[in-house]
């Protein structure tokens, strides 16, 4: 017979430092100016991440509907995107590199608990996505996943596993389907989707 969950020892548990927590608390108020600042204030949203700790590159476009949980725990290559109501659940460190898209409502989770003991002691594994890799709309990508450079994640996809460079994951769990290529902004493959990572706008 299976132990019962002890959500007591769970909750008594310590899974931020003092330190943390001081950050958690400055932010809660911090988030307000990137929340509510206008939708085309980039630069503005940029410089609240960097003064929470964040490393956020040249020309990065974050939506203010997007959630970054834990701004120090997030770093972004120049020329990327997090689109609108997108979740970076970053309790472990979320690194983004460069041209790289995170589109609408995406979910990078770096959060989790160890379901095999009876406390469910928290785990922040961290998620690496490489240059020139498309999270496209609602996709979920898991607590210790890398996705590879130049690689697609489907919409609506649940990536549990690393995707290989280059390639086009879709489904739940996501799978293989094809490999990526990359031709000129004026072209497009025969099934009429481009193959340049389209950059929120």
């Amino acid at each position: 017979m299976s132990e019962n969950l002890d959500i007591k020892a769970n909750r008594a548990s310590v899974k931020y430092s003092h330190g943390e927590m001081l950050l958690r608390l400055l932010w809660s108020f911090g988030k307000i100016f990137f929340r509510f600042s206008p939708r085309s204030f980039f630069g503005w949203r940029r410089l609240v991440l960097r003064c929470f700790g964040a490393k956020v590159g040249h020309h990065v476009n974050i939506y203010n509907s997007a959630v970054i949980y834990f701004p120090w725990n997030l770093q972004i290559g120049d020329w990327s995107s997090i689109g609108e109501g997108a979740l970076i659940y970053n309790l472990g460190l979320v690194t983004i590199g460069s041209r790289a898209t995170i589109s609408h409502r995406a979910h990078l989770c770096a959060g989790t608990h160890d379901y095999r003991q009876a406390d469910l002691p928290l785990l922040k594994p961290p998620i690496v996505i490489e240059d020139q890799v498309w999270v496209c709309a609602d996709a979920f990508v898991g607590p210790g996943v890398k996705v590879g450079e130049g690689a697609v994640v489907g919409a609506r996809a649940v990536v549990i596993k690393d995707v290989d460079s280059w390639t086009i994951v879709a489904g739940n769990p996501a799978k293989h389907i094809k490999t990526r290529s990359i031709s000129s902004p004026d072209q497009t493959q025969t099934d009429g989707t481009s193959t340049v990572n389209p950059h929120e706008r």
